[in-house]
């Protein structure tokens, strides 16, 4: 027979910033939550007895592509920043 798990709550990070002691306190009595950044997913919350998820991370997670995977040739200038950002805030002026 298997146990049935009370749904996961989503708390957000605003949320967690508010309302942590009430969130603290329902994880020591063994509820999780997923912890969101702006309607996104980010992290867990589980009880310190809680058991490890199911499925076994194998392998990390590899970047492919970026900046670099455009190509893009790099300028080097013999000027710093400092004069070029005066060139450009004398054109405002």
């Amino acid at each position: 027979m298997s146990a049935v798990e009370p749904p996961v709550e989503s708390v957000s990070l605003r949320q967690l910033h508010n309302e942590s002691g009430r969130v603290l306190s329902q994880v020591g009595e063994g509820h999780s939550f997923i912890l969101t950044h702006r309607g996104t997913p980010v992290g867990r919350i589980v009880p310190l007895d809680a058991p490890e998820p199911s499925f076994p991370i194998t392998r990390p997670a590899r970047r492919e592509g970026g900046w670099k995977a455009l190509g893009i040739k790099r300028k080097n200038s013999d000027r710093g920043l400092p004069p070029i950002l005066d060139g450009l805030r004398g054109d405002r002026l």
